[in-house]
């Protein structure tokens, strides 16, 4: 890990520095930050050159989007979600490019099932799955419910993060994993 260990105040000015337009201070923030938002894609696509490819978009991501983060919590929260998101979009890519073994066989292979193609090997597939269908019916839940299930966030940081009461972040969650579930159990039997 190539990071230099800035203390998460030094992260902040660093940030604000790079958001305020000083590029010395945006190369300095994406090196220092680099290796926890590849642990962050890690977390998502445990696959390598999949984590590797995502962190690169994130890190894309921040640079051009850095005039996003609100400066109301820490620079590293809003990260957080950017690297999150980053490896969903990344997992989405793949599923949608992967293609059979023989693409000239005809048949059940025409659509390949995501949880037996190689592109995707490694893949949280189960929990990638399940936030696929709650997306689509509940996307408000998706956000905060990766943010505390997967990665631990606390209910506060959560709350302050996507600017919601913290009541509603909590019920959020808990309506999320209703819903996910069942759906975790019927794609791990």
């Amino acid at each position: 890990m190539a990071s230099t260990g800035l203390d998460p105040d030094e992260v902040d000015e660093l940030a604000r520095d790079a958001q305020d337009g000083d590029r010395d201070a945006l190369e300095r923030l994406l090196a220092e930050v680099r290796p926890r938002v590849l642990n962050v894609c890690r977390g998502v696509l445990p696959h390598g050159p999949d984590a590797e490819d995502a962190c690169q978009e994130a890190l894309l991501s921040i640079a051009t989007k850095i005039g996003q983060w609100r400066r109301t919590g820490r620079f590293t929260t809003w990260l957080h979600v950017v690297a999150v998101n980053s490896a969903r979009t990344t997992y989405r890519r793949m599923k949608n490019q992967a293609v059979p073994a023989d693409p000239q066989e005809v048949g059940p292979l025409d659509r390949p099932d995501p949880r037996t193609t190689s592109v995707i090997a490694g893949t949280r597939l189960d929990l990638l799955e399940a936030m696929e269908v709650l997306e689509r019916e509940h996307p408000q839940y998706v956000e905060p419910l990766l943010l505390r299930d997967v990665y631990g966030m606390a209910y506060a940081d959560i709350a302050a993060l996507v600017g919601l009461p913290l009541g509603t972040v909590k019920a959020q969650i808990h309506h999320g994993r209703k819903l996910v579930r069942p759906l975790l159990r019927v794609s791990g039997g």
